[in-house]
């Protein structure tokens, strides 16, 4: 009986599974996981691995539809002006409704939420060439025309017109204090518009 050196043997136990009859699909795979868990990794060290595969057809990336993911909520809040002069307090806009446990698997109600946070997305990238641009942007005036509904329909009598916020919070983190991002100008409402 011959000794076999230990370290030797360790070597070609490891060696086993990349020789033999479908080694090349088990080296692939190996390699394919390794580069996916890469691809995942938060540090930008890892980020090398993503150059590679050019059209992320290799390597998935559960980050896929946020690879920014948000971490603020925005809320709106408005204030109404009436016909004599007097202004209102600030009233937040409930887009944010609260969980329940059915909406694990079906909840079409946060698409709302959804919408706001993209609204709010977009007028803030267009306040960057300043507001004069960006109460022409599409998102701002179908933010203006959704307030004006939302004024409408919390009965609010002699209503002249209105101004609204938007602010920037951290959701259920009550740590962080909420920053407003802008306040709009008056906006007179649609049926007002028209008066003389």
């Amino acid at each position: 009986m011959t000794a076999v050196d230990p370290p030797r043997a360790a070597l070609a136990a490891l060696a086993r599974p990349f020789r033999g009859p479908g080694a090349a699909l088990r080296v692939a795979a190996g390699l394919a996981l390794l580069g996916t868990v890469c691809s995942q990794h938060p540090n930008p060290a890892f980020g090398r691995v993503m150059r590679w595969d050019a059209f992320s057809a290799l390597f998935p990336n559960w980050r896929f539809f946020a690879p920014n993911p948000a971490q603020h909520d925005f809320q709106f809040h408005y204030r109404t002006l009436s016909h004599a002069g007097e202004t209102s307090e600030w009233c937040p806009v409930e887009v944010i409704a609260g969980r329940m446990p059915h909406q694990i698997a079906w909840f079409p109600g946060r698409r709302p939420e959804k919408a706001v946070f993209d609204l709010g997305s977009e007028v803030i990238q267009a306040l960057d060439k300043g507001f004069s641009h960006a109460v022409h942007v599409p998102a701002y005036r179908l933010l203006r025309a959704y307030l004006a509904d939302e004024v409408e329909r919390s009965g609010r009598r002699d209503v002249k017109g209105f101004q609204f916020t938007l602010v920037r919070t951290a959701g259920y983190d009550e740590s962080e204090e909420p920053e407003v991002v802008f306040v709009s100008p008056y906006t007179p409402m649609p049926r007002e518009a028209g008066r003389p």
